[in-house]
Formats: structure tokens, sequence, C-alpha cells
């Protein structure tokens, strides 16, 4: 899923902006407009915007022609045969297009059990979305777009997470309820929001946020971990974890800080952050997780080369292994004894 700008960044450092909020200016006379960065910023939403719709075009387009092609073929491979040879075919392109179907529909229901486990003594992790008011439509459709990411990503897992969207209301609402399909999701979909929803945990809530004193040093299962489902926070620096200390709640930042050093003006977004909760889940490793999730563009070069050179020397280590394995199997037939 190609990656919009913005997100929850939870353990990413702030990154400091000229304004607080340099969305608009006021002018003495008239309503608020655009800033020069805000402008800047716009463009830039517009042409990817423009660029992630030309890529989807090309990519029906090239879609429409393979089914075209696949046709073609089919329809010639039957021209120039008998019709017991003909029936054999068609017969057996039914026969593999049921065993697809079966696999599908056992996949679909081994996923369901895998959820439904998750959701009774699974991982709780809440996309907190509360912040609609403070988005535009775009931002809006890409954490949209970044919790469908969430969805698929966790239910492809051997032990996934179980996954809460809370605050689902107005314009957020919406735009949940245009998913084809959510209705069938194996989560829990709140128009409260989490400390109303978990009224009874909120010893156990935990917001992930860059801002917070207190590095996480692993995942608790008995503990609820809140994502802020906001897009562009570098505008709004601050806000989770002033929202989590008015409402009397632990706060924790994802340990990044001990593994790697991020670039500039980066933020994580929601779905990196629970990818990188899931991929921890899975090896109980942070170096791990953050190296597989976070992007190398978002790292610094050097962070980068440290990583490539424990590749390298792994793959040196590997190759001098298997020179040895080599060596020794030339040296035992050697010392094997001639029948003659």
């Amino acid at each position: 899923m190609p990656e919009s700008p913005g997100g929850g960044d939870a353990g990413a450092p702030p990154q400091a902006t000229e304004n607080e909020n340099p969305q608009t200016e006021r002018t003495a006379a008239g309503p608020p407009v655009l800033s020069k960065n805000a402008r800047k910023k716009l463009a830039k939403q517009q042409r990817f915007e423009a660029k992630k719709a030309e890529k989807k075009a090309a990519a029906k387009e090239q879609k429409r022609k393979e089914v075209e092609r696949k046709r073609k073929e089919w329809e010639e491979s039957l021209a120039g045969v008998s019709k017991e040879e003909k029936a054999k075919l068609i017969e057996s392109r039914r026969n593999l297009r049921k065993e697809r179907m079966e696999k599908r529909s056992l996949e679909k229901e081994s996923k369901r059990e895998r959820l439904t486990v998750a959701r009774e003594r699974g991982q709780n992790v809440v996309v907190d979305l509360q912040f609609s008011h403070l988005m535009n439509p775009n931002e809006i459709h890409s954490l949209v777009q970044q919790i469908m990411y969430c969805y698929a990503v966790n239910g492809r897992c051997a032990s996934p997470a179980h996954l809460w969207l809370t605050g689902c209301e107005g314009e957020m609402d919406s735009a949940l309820k245009r998913i084809p399909g959510i209705d069938k999701w194996i989560i829990e979909k709140e128009n409260r929001s989490y400390i109303e929803a978990l009224s009874n945990r909120k010893e156990d809530l935990v917001y992930l946020t860059a801002d917070s004193e207190t590095v996480l040093e692993e995942l608790d299962l008995k503990k609820a971990y809140v994502i802020g489902g906001l897009v562009d926070r570098n505008r709004w620096k601050g806000i989770t974890l002033k929202k989590a200390e008015e409402q009397g709640i632990q706060t924790a930042k994802l340990p990044i800080g001990n593994f790697m050093k991020m670039s500039s003006s980066q933020v994580l977004t929601v779905n990196q952050v629970v990818e990188i909760l899931l991929k921890y889940l899975e090896t109980r490793d942070w170096k791990t997780s953050f190296f597989a999730v976070i992007p190398q563009r978002k790292r610094c070069q050097s962070d980068s080369e440290v990583n490539a050179e424990d590749i390298i020397i792994e793959a040196e280590e590997e190759s001098e292994q298997n020179d040895d394995i080599t060596s020794n199997k030339k040296i035992c037939v050697e010392e094997v004894p001639s029948n003659s």
C-alpha cells in the first residue's frame, strides 16, 4: 500500500515546526488564508494524489489487458482441439477454479479463527479517532486507508492483535462505513472514546506518544496500547501527550532511539506503528521490528549503513561456514580408500 504523509508517530522523535499550527494565517480584512508553508504542503498533497490516481489507472488498465490476453489464449487453446479434448480442458479448468475457491475459503476461516482467539486473549491495540475535526478530507481518507492496511496486516499474522477503533463519529464514521465489508471485520468499533469504552480498564491504558518520557521496554498482554489517529501530527505537537495527561492515563514511546535515528521531518504512520507492534509480538525483538517496518528513507544514513554492514557480515560468516563444509567434504572423500 502506498504510504501517505503523516500518521501516528508513537515512537518517532517529535519534530519542531515554525508555528504550532502553520495551517493558516489571518489577514486584517478577511477570513483565514493559507500560509506559504500550507500552500506548499497542499501542492505536495495534490501532486501525491494525482500521481496515486495515475498509478491506480495504469494498474487497472494493465489488469484489463492481462484478463483480455488470458481470455484470448483460452479461446485459442479450445479452437484447435477435438470436442473430447475441449471437454477435458473445460472440466480441468472448473476443477482448478474449485480448488482455488476452497483454498480461499479455508484461509478465510483460519483468519477468522485467529482473530476470534485474539479478541479473547490477544494484545489489545486501540486507534484513537477523535481527531477528525483537525484533519481535512484528504487526511481523513489517508487515515482510513491506513486503518484498512492495519486490519489486512493483522489478519495475516499467525498471532494477531485485537484492534479497537474508538471515537468513530462524524466524518470519520462516515468514511469508515464506506469501507466494503467493514461490518464483518472482527474488531471493536466504538462511537465512544476509549476512556468510555474501556472505563473498567483505565489503569491498563497506555497512550503511545513520541512526547512521552517513558520508554516502552516490552508489550504487556494486560495492557491496551492507544495510538493517536491523526495525520500530519507535526501541526499539533504534543496533543496526544496532553490528552493522556489530562485523562490521567499512562504514556510511553517506542524505543526507536535505542536502535536508530530518524531523519528530520518524518513521522510514522498509524499502520507502521501497528505493524511494529505486530512484528514485536512475533519476534519479541524491537530492533528487528523497527528495521523490518520503518522505511530506509526515514532513517539516518548511518543507521542504514550499520544495518547493511550487519547483513554483509552475516552473509560473509555464512559463506565461510559453507566453505568449511565444502572443504570438510573434500577431505572426507580423499580419506576414503579406493577398492582397487
